[in-house]
């Protein structure tokens, strides 16, 4: 099960690094070779369905897609965030804990929108849409996992804003894509998750 999810995730790879291309808007399109977006999906798909479980998979793939379209062009299209959430439910309804997971997408939707509200030259609302489809993963799976994995993108994020400062190649106005490290955080809690 874990190779074929692999397999699938390798075959996704292709398709998100030609996606990102298309969402780049003129800036050179990543190198064929080596093949890190292929490989990242495989690996990705493969542990995180191994560890969560199969209905997880999508998940992975439509994250891989954000963080690789949003560290490129700083962007989180809605072209593909909105339909990440029938998908998602269709996806999870089969484990019986839908409810939960409306209930853990809606809970992290309202925290980063406070965020966002706050400090919304920090946080795009992208974030705020991707953090609902967060919450839906993790929420699924416990209250636990649901905090877990927001924090995890929250702590990621920081590590690296403070790598850029502590290096001297940023400061701390330095802007840089949050979503990559959010679903980071998320991909960290479904591994770490039974």
């Amino acid at each position: 099960m874990v190779a074929l999810m692999a397999l699938i995730g390798l075959l996704c790879g292709a398709r998100i690094r030609a996606l990102a291309d298309s969402y780049d808007d003129g800036v050179t399109p990543a190198p064929a070779w080596p093949p890190l977006t292929e490989v990242a999906t495989a690996a990705v798909v493969a542990l995180v369905g191994w560890r969560a479980g199969p209905e997880y998979a999508c998940f992975a793939v439509i994250g891989i897609a954000l963080a690789v379209i949003d560290w490129r062009t700083y962007t989180l299209p809605d072209a593909i965030t909105l339909p990440a959430y029938p998908i998602m439910m269709v996806a999870l309804a089969p484990t019986g804990e839908l409810p939960r997971a409306l209930t853990g997408a809606a809970v992290l939707m309202a925290v980063y929108g406070v965020l966002w509200f706050v400090r919304p030259d920090a946080m795009g609302f992208g974030d705020v849409k991707l953090a609902g489809l967060i919450g839906m993963a993790g929420g699924a799976l416990g209250w636990q996992p649901l905090v877990l994995a927001g924090f995890a993108g929250q702590l990621f994020g920081a590590v690296y804003g403070l790598g850029l400062l502590v290096s001297g190649r940023g400061n701390r106005h330095t802007q840089f894509p949050f979503g990559p490290f959010m679903l980071l955080g998320a991909f960290t809690t479904l591994c770490l998750t039974w």
